[in-house]
């Protein structure tokens, strides 16, 4: 049993008719409710809310004060390797794609961990292309310890991996792991993958399971906003948190929002989502879940992360670069898709505090907890 069969009982059309279909009595239903569903959240995703965004606004930043405090937690990505064997038309480490490949080394690793500590950070996330053969569990198994050593904790991004594999990086360290299924839709899923083992839409659909059977602290699920509608999409995302949390409820999770942004490849998105429909959206999931983690990378620009931290954001990222050697080498030509706050995380951290909001510089679960 797997969040697979799951799927297979949801029918994409109808789903997507379903939310437009929702109306205003659906909406202020939802937002009367002090607990909401599925088919709550469907309401509160659908056009028919549009209207109702600011007391949508008002009441996701009282569920979030409530369960988080005044507190954001930062993370910053650290890239080992843009080896990749997969095929990806929206990612700038596709195969196809002409650009100088790296792959940190143990002594790069460590001018990469000290210049990452210069900036605070005492939670870090790996990331690296899909290589299994160069960047599998043999390098994992190097690497790990060694940035451990520096870091509170520790998140991976990285290929699907078998669950032992999972429970052997957990005795190394790995205390979270995000992996974004990119799309819910199987047949757009198919149209964007074309070479490589991420082409296997189940394998990856099933890794959350793995993950939690193995006894990872935290899973991060998400769809990239633009490869298909992102209404359905999204509504596939809570169905598949809802899943995980009643199937592993000792694991905690995040959700991740992340838009189509350049990259080597040029992908215009199918579906274009504005700021305020990243707001709904952003505010529907905490109307859905007072629990789950909320997390805005830097993808998003300076002003709207400002802007819309209070909504519901509890973790975010800052500084970020999204190619190896980003830290200590600084070399552009490799990165994975451009970002757009490009602020120095002091500078992030600076702007958080003026809206009335403590900077957590390690996840905070750890940090509240000893």
């Amino acid at each position: 049993m797997s969040f697979v069969d799951e799927w297979k009982q949801l029918e994409w059309d109808d789903i997507r008719m379903s939310i437009y279909g929702k109306t205003a009595v659906d909406v202020e239903r939802a937002l009367r409710k002090p607990k909401r569903d599925l088919e709550d959240f469907k309401a509160l995703i659908s056009p028919a809310a549009e209207p109702y965004l600011e007391q949508m606004a008002q009441q996701s930043a009282a569920l979030t004060r409530k369960r988080f405090g005044h507190t954001v937690s930062f993370y910053i990505p650290l890239y080992l390797s843009n080896l990749c064997a997969n095929a990806c038309t929206y990612c700038g480490f596709s195969m196809e794609n002409r650009i100088k490949r790296r792959t940190l080394d143990m002594a790069e690793i460590e001018r990469e961990c000290e210049a990452i500590k210069a900036k605070q950070f005492d939670s870090i996330l790996l990331v690296t292309g899909e290589h299994e053969r160069k960047v599998g569990m043999e390098y994992f198994r190097a690497a790990l310890p060694a940035i451990k050593s520096h870091f509170s904790y520790l998140a991976m991004e990285v290929q699907p991996l078998e669950q032992d594999e999972y429970a052997e990086l957990k005795t190394l360290g790995l205390d979270a792991v995000m992996v974004y299924q990119e799309t819910y839709c199987a047949p757009t899923y198919a149209q964007h993958h074309l070479r490589g083992n991420k082409m296997d839409f189940e394998y990856r659909l099933e890794t959350p399971d793995r993950l939690a059977k193995a006894g990872i602290d935290k899973i991060g699920i998400g769809a990239l906003i633009g490869l298909e509608e992102w209404r359905t999409d999204s509504f596939f995302v809570a169905a598949h948190l809802d899943y995980l949390e009643r199937t592993y409820w000792q694991t905690r999770y995040s959700i991740s929002f992340p838009r189509l942004r350049p990259c080597e490849g040029g992908l215009q998105p199918k579906s274009v989502m504005n700021d305020r429909q990243l707001v709904q959206l952003i505010c529907a999931y905490r109307l859905l879940n007072p629990e789950v983690e909320l997390s805005l990378s830097t993808r998003e620009s300076a002003q709207f992360r400002d802007n819309v931290l209070p909504l519901g954001i509890t973790t975010m990222s800052a500084e970020s670069k999204t190619q190896p050697g980003g830290y200590a080498d600084d070399v552009p030509e490799l990165e994975q898709f451009a970002i757009s706050d490009e602020r120095p995380a002091a500078e992030v951290a600076s702007a958080v505090k003026q809206r009335g909001f403590e900077v957590v510089w390690k996840d905070w679960h750890h940090a509240y907890s000893g």
